[in-house]
């Protein structure tokens, strides 16, 4: 039995590396299947103004907001298709492991310069930008951060060891104002982000304070 041709397209969520400066789309990398679960905890940036009352409903600026999700890497739909999907029979998942790796790395050819310049007596050596890191998860949720922590667990393997199967855990903190230049193209980002949260607050409205068993507030 066919599906309803006319049933919406599942979006896919992933990761889109940006040129820091330009803003320039480096690498797209789209999760292969949407995980079950994302877990969201936002920890608000209150004034510590000890004492002082007049700090206790400040805020400093936007909460520091952890994004965690657990992804399934699997090559055996490939796997058995061989001639269309050759790098899954040579290498299983390892390309698509990599791709979500290298972004904690600094790239080699950035190690080899720093390397040289070191030998040649050079004081000073400038720590690599790293590429701006996006979470995409649906067309409201675009929003820059940097990968905190990254696990993999590897449960099958073909003949070679290559690994076939795995989950892997993303943790990723969002990058707000605080963290980025605001007229930089990360700082763009998050601002439209944090708007698109206020958009949404405001199409939920406002409850009535009878529902809380209020007249009015005493």
């Amino acid at each position: 039995m066919s599906s309803f041709s006319g049933s919406p397209q599942t979006l896919k969520g992933g990761l889109v590396l940006l040129d820091p400066g330009t803003g320039t789309v480096q690498r797209t990398i789209v999760l292969q299947y949407n995980p079950e679960t994302v877990t969201r905890s936002l920890a608000p940036q209150a004034a510590t103004g000890d004492g002082e009352r007049s700090e206790a409903l400040r805020l400093k600026g936007p909460p520091v907001e952890t994004i965690k999700l657990e992804a399934a890497i699997d090559a055996t739909d490939h796997l058995e298709f061989p001639a269309q999907h050759a790098p899954a029979v040579q290498f299983g998942i390892q390309p698509q492991l990599a791709a979500l790796e290298t972004i904690l790395y600094p790239a080699s050819g950035t190690l080899q310069l720093n390397h040289t310049l070191a030998a040649a007596g050079t004081l000073e050596i400038t720590p690599a930008v790293a590429p701006l890191c996006l979470f995409v998860w649906g067309r409201q949720r675009v929003v820059p951060v940097r990968l905190t922590e990254f696990s993999v667990t590897e449960e099958a393997f073909d003949p070679a060891l290559n690994p076939i199967l795995a989950k892997v855990s993303l943790t990723l903190r969002v990058l707000t104002i605080n963290d980025l230049d605001f007229n930089s193209k990360g700082g763009s980002l998050y601002m439209i982000y944090h708007q698109a949260r206020e958009r949404l607050a405001q199409a939920h409205g406002s409850g009535r304070l009878h529902a809380l068993g209020l007249g009015g507030i005493p």
